[in-house]
């Protein structure tokens, strides 16, 4: 009797297997891919720090839009077509109207200060790795960095 309610139940664990591989090999493939895009977008943030962190160490540094590019650029070799689009602003410390980075030492008299702040934001489109129909084939992402230039 035991023999026969074995040979009933053989081949359970194989049938089961067939039905769990899929589903563990595609979570699989999906939490390695969200890691994959994870990992991208810290670069990408990354870089817009390091860029911005180049722009901000000097008046002179912070006027180099092409050495913070670079900067921010090189910082995330990994990725592949980042850009960073680089933007300066003045104010003074006072509240003055009309503050631009070309009149800043005119029109920002004592005591008050000028303010300069360098911003970088970083872009780039990273395709993913395993496409599955119905969804995105890229993700563009984004990084945003400001820094206040150090006199």
């Amino acid at each position: 009797m035991l023999r026969h309610n074995l040979r009933k139940e053989t081949g359970q664990a194989l049938v089961e297997l067939a039905f769990v591989v899929p589903i563990f090999t595609i979570l699989l493939i999906g939490a390695a891919e969200f890691g994959r895009l994870a990992y991208a977008d810290i670069e990408v943030c990354n870089a817009a720090r390091a860029g911005a962190a180049y722009g901000s160490q000097n008046h002179v540094t912070a006027t180099d839009t092409t050495g913070i590019q670079t900067a921010a650029t090189q910082d995330a070799p990994n990725v592949g077509g980042i850009t960073a689009t680089v933007t300066n602003t003045c104010s003074c410390s006072d509240g003055t109207y009309g503050v631009t980075c070309a009149n800043a030492g005119t029109k920002c008299v004592s005591p008050g200060r000028i303010l300069e702040t360098v911003q970088v934001n970083t872009t780039a489109t990273v395709n993913v790795g395993f496409h599955i129909a119905g969804t995105a084939t890229s993700f563009t992402l984004h990084g945003l960095a400001n820094m206040r230039v150090a006199q």
